[in-house]
């Protein structure tokens, strides 16, 4: 059982730190109340532990996705326009939660209601649940008395991110998976059919062509010692990418050129327009400060040549200029979306005009995705052909070589 370190005040106003056993820190917190101690902070002692907590494991390796996000803001939406308390629907919804960080994450939070903690504030203490988006919305709904509401526009806001993400997935996965199977029997035929048709050829003393030359040097590469070096110089390159691009330099340039690749580069930057009139429209809509809302849609923007963008947009707001020139000038955003963003600051309906761009442009995603699928179809089909078909040209040519021979 996990032990619990706690800074507490008794019916004196004493400070003092408090050791305690339970099974979770709600538990702990429980106990401690029980005993007439008000407490300041909690949080699972970290001293050297040698025995392996396997439900902790899982709980640091579970992953909230937008998935479990969406489902909760909608069923959390109902319990709030029922009149269920904040506390009880935590309570309620948590029991049912499947997700053990999620779960974890609801109850901490109903912990902190309970001690009177505004449910934003509750909220942000778990980055990797709810993050500044999310955060920000509950607060406006907070502060306007229309949390429903804004659990609604949160459900319909996650439900439409996750249709989109499954969208680019599934642009991704075909040409993903027939890239994977093309690399695996290329290596299979190179290094173990390859090698049984050379010994043939060199007891016949059959002369190779230069094609079939070439196939055994990769073919005798692969089977020797020196395909270490390749196998150590992926994990290399890639940690050297990600190290890159941990740099804003690195960051900016890798983003400029994912916005200007072939038939990917028109998806990434219609998918970026749709999130980010998405994401915009929702925050607005929901009352939260314009600057505020350009600051968690430039955090989550996903590109940094649009969160350049974003940030300018910021800028030119603050000296009292519009969202469209900024957006216009950095050149990031298609013409039409940014049309339809000035006539919305001109006739002060900008969230509406949003959300309709954002269900333009979510449609034009799921057009992008189709047509490239259709494209990549047939691309990696010759991709899968050629490599296998390298490997039967180069054991077929010496063939036509041995039937000369022998006529």
């Amino acid at each position: 059982m996990p032990t619990f370190v706690a800074r507490v005040q008794d019916v004196k106003g004493n400070a003092k730190k408090e050791k305690i056993v339970a099974d979770t820190i709600s538990d702990a917190r429980t106990a401690l109340r029980e005993r007439g101690l008000f407490i300041q902070d909690l949080k699972q002692d970290e001293g050297l532990s040698l025995n392996f907590d396997m439900k902790k494991f899982q709980t640091s390796m579970a992953k909230v996705t937008v998935k479990d996000k969406a489902v909760f803001s909608r069923q959390f939406a109902v319990l709030v326009n029922a009149g269920v308390a904040m506390v009880r629907g935590l309570g309620v919804l948590s029991e049912q939660c499947t997700n053990p960080k999620f779960k974890a994450a609801l109850l901490d939070i109903s912990a902190d209601v309970q001690q009177g903690m505004n449910l934003s504030d509750a909220m942000r203490k778990h980055p990797g649940c709810f993050d500044n988006l999310y955060v920000a919305m509950i607060q406006a709904g907070e502060v306007g008395g229309v949390l429903d509401e804004v659990l609604n526009r949160l459900a319909k806001l996650l439900e439409d991110v996750a249709r989109l993400q499954n969208q680019i997935k599934a642009a991704l996965s075909y040409p993903v998976v027939v890239g994977v199977l093309a690399t695996i029997i290329f290596v299979a035929m190179t290094v173990f059919l390859l090698p049984v048709f050379a010994k043939i050829f060199k007891d016949i003393g059959v002369e190779l062509p230069g094609f079939t030359l070439a196939m055994m040097a990769i073919s005798e590469f692969l089977r020797s010692p020196r395909v270490l070096i390749l196998i150590i110089l992926i994990p290399v390159c890639i940690f050297a990418y990600k190290q890159y691009y941990k740099t804003r330099v690195g960051r900016e340039t890798i983003d400029r050129l994912s916005l200007k690749m072939p038939l990917f580069g028109d998806l990434i930057q219609k998918t970026a327009t749709a999130r980010f009139c998405r994401t915009f429209g929702a925050l607005t809509r929901s009352g939260v400060p314009i600057l505020t809302c350009l600051e968690i849609v430039r955090d989550t923007a996903g590109n940094q040549i649009i969160a350049n963008a974003v940030d300018e947009a910021r800028r030119e707001i603050q000296t009292g200029g519009m969202i469209s020139i900024a957006l216009q000038r950095e050149q990031v955003f298609p013409l039409m979306a940014i049309q339809m963003i000035s006539i919305g600051e001109e006739t002060g309906e900008i969230d509406q005009m949003l959300m309709k761009v954002a269900d333009f442009y979510e449609d034009e995603v799921e057009q992008a995705v189709k047509a490239l699928t259709s494209i990549m179809e047939p691309i990696m089909i010759l991709f899968l052909g050629g490599m296998v078909g390298s490997i039967l040209l180069s054991m077929y040519l010496p063939m036509f070589k041995v039937f000369e021979k022998l006529g």
